[in-house]
Formats: structure tokens, sequence, C-alpha cells
């Protein structure tokens, strides 16, 4: 049989030569697509689909993460607009004024009797010149009698004088008083403050504008013997209905009176001065600080940020998993192609 192979072989040379160029060109044909594209095409590819994922994923992570604080936004401004409008802010205000409305000073004097009242300038009081006697009352004054408004019973009797106004020259109310005597251990006389003097000359029903006064305002006292300073400070609030209260806050300081009268009396002498502390009016009202707008509009852009990142997130999976199929798809090529 070897005989007979080499003898058909000698015959027929190119046959064998013919055979071996077509398997050298099918191994070449091979060999050649395999080296190419299952080296160096393949790869690169791979690659660069490698790293478009890699990113695509990061990138749909990083938009999670912002859509996760967007609804933890959501959740905060709602529940901060809520407690904002259950605790409203106190809010403090001052206007400066040249000028107040005066006040007016109601006196409970009882037995005793007004010797003097005088408005002053620039913190200057004169030396009295006849302590104890009668002197000028250039005070607009008003009395009045009405009932007690916690008794409606007693009969009060009260002495109104108009305050200081003009804050700017540092106006000021000086008044004595003087008392013959009295069956008290300690003798000191009441008074009250009230936002306008002007309204009680100009109300109707003065007895009744007095009791609300009361009813309204606190009362202090100043003592016998002794000259004493009240500052006042005038303070305005602003209610949730609209109304407004007005109140006084006052800084007292007493001096030690040196009586140098020559004989020695039993009666007493109160010396008072009423002057504004400062020229601001301090206004407190409550402020909510929530703004529904604001948290609307805040509210508006997280959910379009929300859409939008939902959006994006969307066609990021889709880009993915279209160009996961275009992988796979060129992978099932060459592979057909190598086999």
């Amino acid at each position: 049989q070897l005989s007979e192979d080499v003898e058909r072989l000698s015959e027929n040379p190119t046959d064998e030569g013919e055979g071996e160029m077509e398997v050298h060109e099918d191994a070449s044909s091979v060999i050649l697509p395999d080296s190419e594209l299952g080296t160096t095409a393949p790869s690169l590819r791979f690659s660069k689909t490698c790293l478009k994922n890699v990113f695509s994923v990061i990138l749909l992570f990083i938009y999670l993460l912002l859509m996760a604080v967007a609804v933890f936004l959501v959740y905060q401004t709602i529940s901060d607009f809520r407690e904002k409008l259950k605790h409203p802010v106190m809010s403090v205000s001052y206007k400066e004024v040249s000028f107040y409305d005066a006040p007016g000073i109601a006196f409970y004097p009882g037995k005793a009797r007004l010797l003097s009242c005088k408005h002053h300038y620039y913190d200057h009081i004169p030396p009295l010149i006849n302590p104890g006697q009668p002197g000028d009352i250039e005070c607009t004054t008003q009395r009045i009698n009405y009932t007690d408004p916690f008794t409606n019973q007693t009969m009060k009797y009260a002495l109104v004088v108009q305050g200081p106004r003009d804050v700017k020259r540092k106006e000021l109310v000086f008044l004595q008083f003087h008392l013959n005597g009295t069956d008290q251990d300690f003798s000191a006389i009441d008074y009250l403050l009230f936002s306008s003097f002007q309204d009680f000359i100009n109300s109707p029903e003065k007895a009744e504008f007095m009791k609300d006064c009361e009813s309204s305002y606190s009362s202090w006292k100043f003592s016998g013997g002794f000259r004493t300073w009240v500052k006042m400070s005038l303070v305005k609030t602003k209610e949730e209905d609209g109304s407004e209260t007005v109140e006084f806050k006052q800084e007292t300081s007493v001096v030690n009176y040196i009586d140098q009268r020559t004989k020695q009396r039993s009666d007493q002498l109160f010396f008072v001065v009423f002057e504004w502390k400062d020229p601001f009016i301090q206004t407190v009202q409550d402020i909510i600080t929530a703004n529904p707008w604001n948290t609307i509009a805040l509210l508006c852009g997280i959910f379009l940020a929300l859409f939008k990142a939902a959006d994006f997130a969307k066609l990021s999976v889709k880009w993915m998993i279209k160009i996961r199929k275009r992988h796979l798809k060129r992978s099932r090529q060459v592979m057909n192609h190598i086999s």
C-alpha cells in the first residue's frame, strides 16, 4: 500500500501542491481572523465597554443618592414648616421718636395734697425754695372720682397729671406732695401709668376709662421723705387678633431727702420725678417664620429634581441594557466566526 501511495503521489505532484496550498489557505483563513479579532479588537472593545458600564453604574448610584437626599429634604422641609407653625418667634423691634404721646399719671394721694408740679428740661431740677409750702402747679391736671373696679362699692379719688412728652430735650415732670399726718406706720402714695393723657381727656366716660386703666395696668408706690426718680419706657405688644396693648416698664431710684426746715414737724413730704428712659418705643409681636410660598417653591424644586433624577436613572438603565445586548451580540458574532 505504501508503494502504491508513493507511486500515486509521484504521478500527481500538482494535486499534492494544490492540497497543500488549500491547507495553507484554510489555515491562514482560520488563524488570521483569530489573531486579529481574538487578541486585538475584542480586547479593546471589551475594555471600553467595561469602562462605560462602570461609569454608568457609578453615575446611577450617584443619582440614587441624590434622590435619597431629595426625599429627606422633602420630609425635613415639611417637618420644619409644621414646627414653625406651632411655635411662632417673638420679634422685638425698636422705633426711635423725638416726641412721645404724653402719658397719663394717675395718683391716689388719699389725704395728701399736691403742693407743686412743674415741667423741667435737660434733667435740671432747681433747688426747692419753700419745701412744704404750696407752689406753682404748671401741669395739666384732672381730678376724678370713680368706683373701684374690683369691689364696685368703694369710691376712689384720683388725680390725673399729664406726663412728659419731649424726649429729645429730656423733659421731666417734678411733683411735690404734702401729708399732714397719718395713722399708718408707712406713708406712701399709689400711682399708675397709662398710655395717653389725651385719650383720657377726650373720653366721654372718664370714670369708666379710669376703671379700665386700673384693671389693665399695674400700680406702684413712692414713699414719703425721699425723692423718687421714675424712668419710663414704653412697650407695645401686638396680639394675634391684630389688637395692640401698651404697658410701661420703669426703673426707679430713690434718694433720701434732707429736711432742712427749722422746726421739727410730723408731716411728710413726697417728691417724685417722671421722665423717659430713652427715645425708643419697643414693639413686641409674634411672627410665624414659616413662609408657605417659600416652602411650596422649595418642594417644587425638590420634586423636579426627583423626577429629573428618576428620568435620568431610567435612561441610564436602558442605555446599559442596550450596551449589554450589543456586547453579547458582538461576542456571539466573534464566536460564530471563530467556530
